[in-house]
């Protein structure tokens, strides 16, 4: 298939996903060529839409049509952007992002950039890790008032069981691709994270901020629906 070819290739969007699951579509920017993120992206601003952009890179940015770049709200760190405002009321959930490490950064950026897009913001415990544990045990009365915590860690991923062992809130862990030898590409975490002996822990895919993002929004979601 000529590169013409593959960049015109239209993408079908689904702007009923909120009214059928509460989550907005996002785009995922991997692999899409920069002439068709800016074909999604007229297709929003037709429709007057937001949209949450996800795996973004800066030089597909500096490729988009300048007045396009102007309505767009990019941040390097997480590869997310905010295509128009959001302009989301704020609400009233308690979150928590608790990373093991700073080279967690990307990932913890990614969630707490989702919750915004939604109107939540995330409170940050960052660099938490277990090797100085004393770190996280110093946190752990203000942690117990999140009713969510987004765990984010790579390497051995410790900091899933620790936190599942201490705290009552939902522990929703997100393994990163940030390790080496026995631990490649965050598959030591995810397996730490599956195979925990602390009860009740979701797990993400390796470095899915998006999606402990999204869960924890479902999550309360669901529960503000019943309590109207």
């Amino acid at each position: 298939m000529s590169d013409q070819n593959e960049s015109s290739r239209e993408a079908v969007l689904d702007f009923e996903r909120a009214s059928r699951i509460g989550l907005d579509e996002a785009v995922f920017c991997t692999r899409k060529s920069a002439p068709q993120i800016e074909s999604i992206l007229r297709a929003f601003d037709a429709r007057d839409t937001a949209c949450l952009l996800t795996h973004l890179d800066p030089e597909k940015v500096a490729a988009l049509a300048r007045e396009l770049r102007a309505k767009l709200d990019f941040d390097p760190v997480s590869g997310t952007a905010f295509f128009r405002d959001p302009a989301p009321k704020p609400r009233a959930l308690k979150v928590a992002i608790v990373s093991g490490g700073t080279s967690d950064a990307p990932v913890v950026r990614e969630a707490a950039r989702t919750l915004a897009f939604y109107g939540v913001e995330a409170t940050l415990f960052q660099d938490v890790g277990v090797t100085g544990l004393w770190r996280l045990t110093e946190r752990l009365e203000a942690l117990r008032a999140y009713p969510i915590i987004i765990a984010v860690a790579g390497m051995e991923g410790a900091i899933f069981s620790v936190l599942g062992g201490l705290v009552d809130s939902l522990i929703i862990a997100v393994p990163t691709s940030v390790g080496y030898g026995v631990a490649p590409d965050g598959e030591l975490a995810l397996h730490s994270a599956l195979g925990s002996c602390a009860p009740g822990i979701v797990v993400t895919n390796i470095d899915n901020g998006f999606g402990a993002a999204c869960a924890a929004l479902r999550v309360a979601n669901r529960f503000s629906t019943r309590e109207r």
